[in-house]
């Protein structure tokens, strides 16, 4: 491994969700397959719903709207992913 990424997952993780295990999971087996290390992070959407919500974005290298809404904090996610549009953050939303 020669690079790690760091990865913002947006989302209320819950282990009982299969799509929130498989997220995690299929993050590890790319980042296996093409030779880089990634380090996934869950971010509730509570925590998201701040003034200073760039400051916790910014680390990242990209972001990860997770499956399993809805979320508990929709404005929280709302805002991620403006941010990602509107900075061209690199972003995906399941």
């Amino acid at each position: 491994m020669n690079q790690g990424l760091k990865i913002g997952i947006i989302g209320d993780f819950n282990p009982d969700y299969p799509s929130h295990r498989a997220t995690n999971e299929s993050l590890l087996h790319a980042a296996k397959a093409i030779g880089v290390s990634v380090d996934p992070s869950w971010l509730p959407t509570e925590s998201l719903d701040v003034a200073a919500h760039e400051k916790i974005l910014q680390p990242f290298d990209g972001l990860w709207c997770s499956p399993g809404s809805p979320y508990k904090n929709m404005n929280g996610a709302l805002k991620t992913i403006r941010f990602a549009r509107e900075m061209g953050w690199p972003f995906i939303g399941t």
